[in-house]
């Protein structure tokens, strides 16, 4: 899709704007926003109000046609809440309405004519930036492996916005910052909707390749054989069973000045997670298929700053493979050693992606990195926790530490990908003991998510780091069922404030 920004004075009105559709705000009270007011010829809209036929409330809207005075095909009059003050909460809702209007109306192009400065907290560059994100969600397709996919869609194709003078060039750097995003967000769900006998390790290794390839990343990809040089004997235990050859990515984007350190993200690529030998029950486990959202939100997010150009140094790291039982799977009671050179007593094969990735975070120490953020679809224990609204959020407990998680956290609220922060301690550390090994792969009954988290900080300790446990948060269930792209924006939004 298209976007584009204007403004508009007295000597170029918008009634004599030719296109498929004007959406413009309308109020609870009856009242009309300016722009409504602008083309509120013989009264039609007010009219409209006054009849009932438009609440007003936030997210209702009315279309009319052909009015006096107005030259485009369609006036959408969209509902704002009250007109003292419209919330984040309250503009969303009639953003999402708006283009969800224009995705099914039988014109190519519409004006986004909606009060931009009046959304408090917020600006116009963030209605243009939501704007985008809600027509791609709208826009998104899941069904590119039926035999029919539904063709019948039609809609507008280009969106213009009515911005004020002053916000043109923040809107213009919106529109670049939205359909960035809005890629990486596309490529995240993409990978993470595809069944597990078309994305497997090699899959999003070939992935990271086309990517690289188009936007100048460095990459490395390591197989068997080097995992095996670098002694990382927890995550290839993982992999033994499946006859899929793991796979470890690192991408590379290097925007900022070559001395600075680089922010790494680290994202858990188990493109099946089966349970390995402890197998997990076979109701909606087709949905393990979303056990590389993680790894998938890593790519998505390189692919947002990659077409951002974001003048920021980035590594990813993603460690991918299957966890599958066989004769040569690990095995309940199995002692493996890490690449830290700590030793894990496994109890429990399907709490395999910490297996991994405590892998993976020791191997990013090389980096010297500035700040380490890990992402995965770690514990069911999370979903308990924080149901399917906040990513989890685990770091260690001072001022560094804290100064990251509020970073992240804010990042959450600026992009609408919330996160909550959770604890972390050595009382929880303390069900982690095993009497063979350094420790055990699972801790005792009770605060599962955290305990998970207390496992791999044992991994962190050289630099600064955090864990985002995306467990609730990376697919949806039921008839809705597919990935959200989640975290992407937050992820996006954070690495975009500390690029300044």
């Amino acid at each position: 899709m298209d976007f584009s920004i204007k403004t508009f004075d007295a000597k170029t009105p918008i009634a004599a704007v030719k296109t498929g559709c004007i959406a413009v705000g309308v109020y609870e009270n009856k009242k009309l926003s300016d722009q409504a007011q602008q083309l509120d010829f013989g009264g039609a809209i007010s009219m409209a109000l006054k009849s009932g036929d438009l609440s007003g409330k936030p997210g209702s809207t009315l279309m009319l046609r052909n009015l006096d005075g107005v030259t485009a095909q369609r006036l959408l009059l969209v509902g704002l809440g009250k007109s003292e003050v419209i919330t984040e909460k309250d503009f969303t809702s009639a953003l999402a309405a708006t283009v969800r209007v224009f995705a099914g109306i039988g014109a190519n192009d519409a004006w986004l004519a909606l009060p931009t400065d009046a959304v408090k907290g917020r600006d116009a560059a963030w209605v243009v930036q939501s704007a985008i994100l809600s027509a791609a969600e709208i826009a998104y397709r899941s069904d590119g492996l039926k035999t029919q996919p539904d063709d019948n869609i039609h809609g507008v194709k280009k969106i213009t916005f009515v911005l004020p003078e002053h916000a043109v060039d923040a809107g213009k750097a919106a529109i670049v910052t939205g359909k960035a995003l809005a890629s990486g967000v596309a490529l995240a769900k993409d990978l993470g909707n595809l069944p597990p006998n078309i994305c497997t390790p090699t899959y999003l290794a070939n992935t990271a390749k086309k990517m690289a390839k188009e936007f100048s990343l460095g990459l490395e990809i390591l197989d068997r054989k080097q995992l095996e040089a670098l002694k990382m004997g927890s995550f290839l235990a993982v992999t033994s069973g499946s006859v899929e050859p793991p796979k470890f990515i690192v991408l590379k984007h290097m925007g900022g000045k070559a001395k600075d350190a680089p922010t790494v993200l680290v994202g858990k690529g188990i493109t099946f997670d089966s349970g390995g030998i402890s197998i997990k029950p076979g109701a909606s486990m087709d949905e393990m298929k979303y056990d590389m959202c993680g790894a998938a939100s890593v790519l998505g997010t390189f692919r947002a700053i990659a077409e951002m150009g974001m003048k920021l140094n980035v590594v990813g790291v993603i460690p991918a493979c299957e966890n599958m039982p066989s004769g040569s799977a690990a095995r309940p009671g199995d002692i493996v050693t890490s690449m830290s050179g700590q030793t894990i007593e496994i109890l429990n094969t399907d709490a395999e992606g910490r297996l991994v990735l405590c892998d993976a975070l020791t191997y990013v120490e090389r980096f010297k990195p500035a700040a380490v953020v890990d992402i995965a679809t770690l514990t069911g224990a999370c979903v308990v926790a924080l149901g399917n609204h906040n990513s989890g959020l685990f770091t260690r407990d001072d001022e560094t530490h804290d100064e990251l998680a509020n970073a992240l956290l804010a990042a959450g609220k600026e992009s609408g990908d919330t996160a909550w922060r959770m604890p972390l301690g050595d009382a929880y550390n303390e069900q982690l003991k095993s009497n063979f090994a350094d420790m055990a792969n699972i801790g005792s009954p009770g605060g599962g998510s955290i305990t998970a988290a207390c496992f791999l900080e044992r991994y962190t300790r050289k630099y600064t780091w955090a864990h985002l446990d995306i467990a609730g948060t990376a697919w949806k269930s039921g008839s809705a069922k597919g990935a959200t792209g989640r975290p992407v924006p937050l992820l996006t939004a954070f690495l975009m404030n500390r690029a300044g």
